[in-house]
């Protein structure tokens, strides 16, 4: 495989986004054209033999800007589109097949102003609210939580904190691996649009901080936003958090596309095992156990946020139990992934030392 191979020769919405396959080892990569505004989107599918060519989906309404965002739902069965102009769509998207359809409007592009102005969005674990974060420094900014379980979920949206101060940028949502949802907001400092660098005069409460849905699953208020309540270790945000995938996305079980798969030039069978990671602070000990495992041969690593493997372990199981008590004490606090492979199965889990 080759990379720094260019795929197209048009220049793209900022609104990329991957997701697994349903075979638990491909990827779909999402794009759409930002020369050529059209209701296209356009899928890649990533094996181990490359990057095919795209398909291009023409659902849903025509997007007329240059800044959207795509969010999926936890199980990928859900694809939401936002724009800055204010169109928001939700759409089905089948795992298997990369096809996008059934597209339900919540809003429409409106012609003239106000724009809606959205910036971000992200799926509560349940799948049931959307929330979605709104940028726009000439009038209130908003974090809103959408209930697509409503008839009309346009009609279903509350505000959970608002802003009207153009200091105050409004930036990204995106759930962690508590499940949280985390909020970043970027502090202008006088120097509309952009505040980049900051000065090293610039430290607050706005940068210096996420803010935080903690019960993103519960309707309404009982959500529990709460601004400015995870610090950032005396790091300061902008905008952005990272667009990440979500890598322990398991493989659909029982569906037309759990078939097998290649691992490290092997032949896999995607099963129904299941890694179990709990982390003790008080015993400081990750205890790591996996069950349903066919494989008699394992190699468990444990890497840090930066992919740096931290430990490792190879050795022979006697099937379908695996259990390993791992001290964590001179490690730093983090999140870390666990890795265990086998010549059958490769599991991952992601935990936080605290």
């Amino acid at each position: 495989m080759q990379k720094n191979v260019q795929l197209e020769n048009f220049k793209v919405v900022d609104c990329l986004k991957a997701i697994k396959h349903g075979n638990g080892r491909d990827w779909w990569i999402i794009i759409r054209n930002a020369l050529n505004f059209s209701n296209e989107h356009y899928v890649y599918l990533i094996t181990p033999s490359g990057i095919s060519s795209s398909f291009t989906q023409a659902v849903g309404s025509v997007n007329n800007t240059n800044s959207g965002r795509y969010c999926f739902s936890e199980d990928g069965s859900k694809l939401a589109f936002i724009n800055l102009i204010g169109l928001m769509e939700v759409y089905d998207f089948d795992r298997c097949t990369g096809v996008i359809s059934n597209p339900v409007t919540i809003h429409p592009e409106p012609t003239s102003a106000p724009y809606g102005r959205f910036w971000s969005c992200e799926f509560s674990s349940n799948g049931r609210f959307l929330y979605v974060a709104t940028n726009d420094n000439s009038a209130t900014k908003h974090v809103y939580q959408y209930d697509l379980l409503s008839p009309n979920p346009a009609t279903s949206r509350i505000s959970l904190t608002s802003n009207s101060n153009y200091l105050i940028g409004y930036g990204f949502l995106n759930k962690g691996p508590d499940n949280k949802i985390y909020f970043s907001t970027a502090y202008q400092c006088d120097a509309f649009p952009y505040c980049y660098p900051y000065p090293d005069s610039v430290y607050n409460q706005y940068n210096m901080n996420l803010s935080v849905i903690n019960s993103p699953d519960s309707l309404g208020l009982a959500c529990n936003y709460t601004p400015y309540s995870y610090y950032l270790g005396g790091k300061r945000t902008y905008y952005g958090l990272p667009n990440n995938p979500d890598y322990d996305m398991p493989a659909l079980a029982g569906s037309p596309c759990d078939t097998l798969t290649s691992l490290n030039g092997a032949a896999a069978a995607v099963v129904a095992a299941g890694l179990y990671v709990y982390y003790s602070p008080q015993w400081q000990t990750a205890f790591i156990n996996a069950d349903k495992l066919k494989g008699t041969t394992y190699r468990l690593s444990v890497c840090d946020i930066t992919s740096k493997e931290v430990f490792s372990e190879s050795g022979k199981i006697s099937p379908p139990y695996f259990t390993k008590n791992l001290n964590c004490t001179d490690w730093a606090k983090g999140m870390y992934v666990v890795s265990l492979e086998t010549e059958i199965e490769r599991l991952v889990k992601k935990f936080v030392v605290e």
